[in-house]
């Protein structure tokens, strides 16, 4: 089975057969600026990847049936942009936001752009850079890319945002130790660039994601709900068989702007038993509803 890394490599590979002509003008996302009265419950399609590999459109369909009412994408499995929109309309599923590799970013935004119109994406999310070994000046043009990138999305009636690991969290390249995380936020424009918190990834680098974000207030737009079994190995788990105080997190989360939720497992023995394990469990979640 395709590691993480290994897969964002190849998107780009598999995007070269999903472009669409440019719409006149991006499509309803069906996202609010103010959060909803319930957060939706999403699933980042990574954890489904190889089941979407083989039956696109079933698998879809099997997820809508669970409850899912939105989807991110980590790219289209050779379908063209037009025909995923079909597929999400004829299941009343919505994809608020795209995986895109950092490469597609620099090197062939035209096209993600007139894709994440065409599906009615409101953001495109940079998921991974390679950046273990990266000090500050790579971190501070990752985060001149974000904005200038950030400024052409909103153009187009999109935003751009960074999806984070572990390594953005630690700080031993940094001036001060200050974790690159910190830097993006610091540098990168709020009018244009948001963030999607991985919550498995910053309880794995040690740091506690509540505080996280109490403190960066409305930059955390989405969250990656995906548990931990908790210290040292962090096996990943299903939510709710871990040890994440998801009701803590989403409440907190929900209060200062987070509006979506997308369940995740990086390598789950069973996808759709994962997808139902974890939707069950955040349903029934009290902070995830108006107070």
């Amino acid at each position: 089975m395709q590691d993480r890394r290994t897969f964002l490599a190849t998107l780009a590979a598999l995007a070269a057969g999903c472009t669409t002509p440019t719409p006149g003008i991006a499509h309803d996302s069906g996202v609010a600026d103010q959060a909803p009265d319930e957060l939706p419950i999403g699933i980042q399609l990574y954890t489904v990847r190889s089941l979407l590999a083989r039956d696109f459109a079933g698998t879809l369909e099997q997820l809508a049936a669970i409850g899912y009412g939105e989807v991110e994408f980590a790219g289209y499995h050779g379908h063209r942009a037009a025909q995923v929109r079909s597929r999400l309309d004829s299941l009343g599923l919505r994809a608020p936001s795209a995986h895109v590799p950092v490469d597609d970013i620099r090197g062939a935004w035209n096209r993600v752009l007139d894709d994440a119109q065409a599906v009615g994406h409101r953001w495109v999310t940079v998921p991974w850079v390679a950046g273990r070994d990266w000090g500050e000046k790579d971190w501070r043009e990752l985060a001149e890319l974000l904005n200038a990138r950030g400024a052409d999305a909103a153009r187009a009636g999109l935003r751009m945002a960074y999806h984070n690991h572990d390594f953005e969290l630690r700080g031993d390249r940094m001036p001060a130790g200050r974790p690159p995380l910190e830097l993006l936020l610091a540098e990168t424009d709020p009018a244009f660039v948001d963030f999607e918190l991985d919550v498995y990834w910053l309880v794995h680098a040690g740091q506690d994601p509540v505080t996280w974000l109490g403190r960066h207030g409305r930059r955390f737009r989405m969250l990656h709900v995906k548990d931990s079994a908790g210290a040292p190995e962090h096996r990943m788990v299903d939510v709710g068989a871990g040890t994440i105080d998801w009701e803590g997190v989403v409440g907190t989360g929900r209060r200062l702007g987070v509006q979506h939720l997308f369940v995740e497992h990086d390598q789950p023995a069973d996808p759709l038993a994962t997808a139902r394990v974890s939707f069950a469990h955040l349903a029934h979640l009290p902070a995830r509803a108006a107070r």
